[in-house]
């Protein structure tokens, strides 16, 4: 019996330590006592996101401090800026002048804000009497498949953020693929060089997002219309007889 009381009386030491000191204790001075080593997982949470987005935050209030230098960039007529425009429609309608490059903001009292933008190319510009029916900050970006089908190499998806090409907002038009959303290549507002969506700089996309509502009324002018007339008769029309394709 004393033998094995001598035998066993370690082992019950051993166990009266951990209890008293813990695993980590026990671990120090009975080596062989081990637990299988846990990994932690990848940190996929919303507060992972949530730094992310602080991010953009921060570039968000750098953008509108000083327009990440897109509107010093522009010529003073794409610049944004409050200007005389007669018009029928409710404060709140956006006007997009096609075929000048200009985005209207009503404000009423005959005034409009202006804002310079990117249109369709040649075979991509498109008209018609639609509304805002989403709206997003730093959106992710999803190349439609017609896209895809003739760029290829395009990524199937991008992540919103600084370098996305949807930029810092995006304003979803119903009835439709096309958005009214920011850009990371102010070089390109002025000009006919989109897919068929409408882009302004990323501060000026964020000044838009803030003063536009859902279910504003859109009213995309043809690229014949005459300049800062909005004919949502001929516009309606003009999409009625149109077959946009769902493009970037």
């Amino acid at each position: 019996m004393s033998r094995l009381l001598r035998a066993v009386a370690p082992l019950a030491l051993a166990a009266l330590f951990c209890a008293y000191a813990g695993q980590a204790g026990a671990q120090q001075i009975f080596p062989f006592f081990r637990q299988p080593a846990v990994t932690a997982a990848p940190n996929t949470s919303t507060a992972a996101r949530g730094d992310a987005l602080g991010m953009d935050r921060q570039y968000d209030q750098a953008t509108t401090a000083d327009p990440d230098q897109s509107d010093t960039q522009l010529p003073p007529r794409l610049q944004r800026q409050i200007v005389s425009y007669p018009s029928h429609e409710a404060p709140g309608t956006i006007i997009i002048d096609t075929p000048h490059t200009y985005l209207y903001y009503v404000l009423g009292n005959g005034k409009a804000m202006r804002y310079g933008i990117g249109v369709g190319r040649e075979g991509f510009t498109w008209s018609g009497v639609k509304s805002v029916i989403r709206k997003a900050e730093w959106p992710d970006w999803y190349p439609p498949p017609e896209m895809i089908k003739r760029q290829p190499y395009l990524p199937r998806m991008v992540a919103g953020g600084p370098g996305n090409p949807l930029g810092a907002r995006a304003m979803y038009i119903g009835g439709t693929e096309y958005r009214i959303h920011g850009t990371n290549d102010p070089s390109t507002i002025g000009k006919h060089v989109s897919s068929g969506c409408i882009r302004l700089t990323n501060a000026d996309v964020i000044d838009l997002f803030n003063r536009v509502n859902i279910g504003a009324k859109v009213i995309v002018l043809p690229q014949s219309a005459p300049p800062s007339v909005a004919n949502p008769r001929k516009a309606r029309l003009t999409w009625n007889a149109s077959r946009p394709s769902a493009l970037y």
